[in-house]
């Protein structure tokens, strides 16, 4: 045996050491072999294959204005495509065995009709949504809860970089796969377009059909949802990202509690520091968010901070962009405690603000205009800077075909200011043509709707 294949061995015994109910292996010439068996059979129970059907509209040229107008077909106002079934595969993983909660990831379910989850013993089961949050990608299922096995939730804040990992799911619909990997980095963002993101990145092999599935730590913890890819072919180059556990707990929560999501919000308008910035104030503070209003009796106001502070940090890690913030206040709930540290006048100060509640109303894109059909809309956003949010879109809608998509900010709708739904419904009704300024990321965009 070669001194690096004994440096493996060594290594994953030792990581295997911290499993409670791992024993040994069998020796192969003296030597113990390492394996992650007992530990999978210990947790795979608890991963699930999530099986989606739904009816979808199949677009049709009769639905086309040009070919319409062409032919002189009249518009009837109904769908002008043939409805069909489609199914598709996911993975869940029970959390609570006594009550039938299963998480898996919202883009899994979104829009199904019907939902069977199969256990590990090949049992069948129909599942309904409790609840489900598109921007940060997790939903709660309900089955009966009986003869489950569920995965104890584990600390995600805990996880380091390194940390031997292993993902459990359904990869194209193939049944229960189990990879093996390390944690290759931590507070990964920008990889969805729903805004709310703070990624476990790992190599474990990740495939379509792993998504909802379980990131489990040598502990057999779950310390993560399996969420997305990053891949040109559509499968595994050793990058996936998977939604910490701490995250998922406190979504499920929320949803428990109070039957939706009730995310943070600080209540101020932001403006990113930069160099230019720092030296048109006059200060050397060329990072964070500089404070450029305050919602009266909000969390901001509350907790005393004033316009022209620069926010510079949320719990001990560092804010540098308006994404960064946005996820430090709109992964939190409302009510939660956070410590923002900020500088004024040149000095650094701290201070604990209580979070608000963000005004979360969903609605779909034909309540505001018939060309946005198959988006929908929220009242705010968790960029605390104003505006309406696109928090969900289906693939080839007609919002889709007009290049919107989830996380887009709507700002402005034909030149004037959008703060929220209301207002973006009474520029739309009436116009047939809306000018959308749209913005994505770091970049603002205008986008016709006609």
């Amino acid at each position: 045996m070669n001194k690096t294949y004994r440096v493996l061995v060594a290594t994953l015994l030792l990581s295997l050491g911290a499993v409670g109910h791992t024993a040994l292996p069998d020796a192969i010439d003296g030597q113990p072999m390492p394996s992650l068996a007992p530990l999978v059979k210990r947790v795979a129970p608890a991963v699930v294959n999530i099986r989606v059907s739904q009816t979808v509209e199949s677009p049709s040229v009769y639905g086309d204005e040009m070919f319409r107008r062409f032919f002189g077909i009249p518009e009837t106002g109904e769908g002008n495509g043939r409805s069909r079934e489609v199914a598709s595969a996911g993975s869940g993983v029970i959390v609570d065995a006594e009550r039938g909660y299963i998480l898996t990831n919202h883009h899994v379910v979104e829009n199904a009709d019907k939902i069977q989850v199969s256990l590990f013993n090949e049992d069948s089961l129909d599942a309904e949504v409790i609840g489900s949050d598109a921007p940060t990608d997790i939903a709660l299922l309900k089955v009966d809860p009986e003869d489950l096995v569920d995965l104890p939730i584990g600390e995600s804040d805990s996880v380091e970089v390194g940390d031997f990992v292993i993902a459990i799911g359904n990869p194209f619909g193939l049944g229960h796969t189990v990879t093996f990997g390390i944690v290759s980095a931590l507070g990964r963002t920008g990889i969805s377009r729903n805004g709310l993101e703070d990624f476990i990145q790992t190599d474990a092999s990740i495939n379509p059909g792993n998504s909802g599935g379980a990131l489990v730590n040598m502990r057999g913890e779950l310390v993560g949802i399996n969420s997305a890819i990053i891949s040109g072919s559509g499968g595994n180059v050793g990058i996936g990202f998977a939604v910490p556990s701490a995250i998922a707990r406190s979504i499920m929560r929320q949803i428990l509690d109070f039957g939706e999501v009730r995310r943070g919000l600080l209540g101020v308008t932001i403006q990113t520091m930069d160099t230019e910035s720092a030296e048109a104030l006059g200060t050397e503070i060329d990072r964070g968010e500089l404070i450029t209003g305050i919602e009266p009796g909000s969390a901001a106001e509350d907790a005393g901070l004033h316009v022209d502070d620069i926010i510079t940090g949320v719990d001990g890690k560092r804010i540098d962009s308006n994404r960064e913030l946005a996820n430090a206040i709109g992964l939190r709930g409302s009510g939660e405690d956070v410590k923002i540290e900020y500088v004024r006048d040149g000095r650094e100060q701290f201070v604990t603000a209580q979070l608000g509640q963000q005004a979360v109303r969903n609605i779909i894109g034909t309540d505001i205009h018939p060309r946005l059909q198959g988006a929908r809309f929220a009242t705010s956003t968790a960029n605390a800077t104003g505006g309406v949010e696109v928090i969900a879109v289906e693939p080839d809608s007609l919002a889709a075909q007009r290049d919107l998509r989830a996380g887009d900010i709507i700002v402005q709708a034909n030149r004037r200011n959008v703060q929220d739904l209301n207002q973006l419904r009474e520029v739309a009704a009436g116009s047939r043509i809306l000018f959308l300024l749209v913005r994505r990321g770091d970049r603002q965009l205008m986008l016709q709707i006609r």
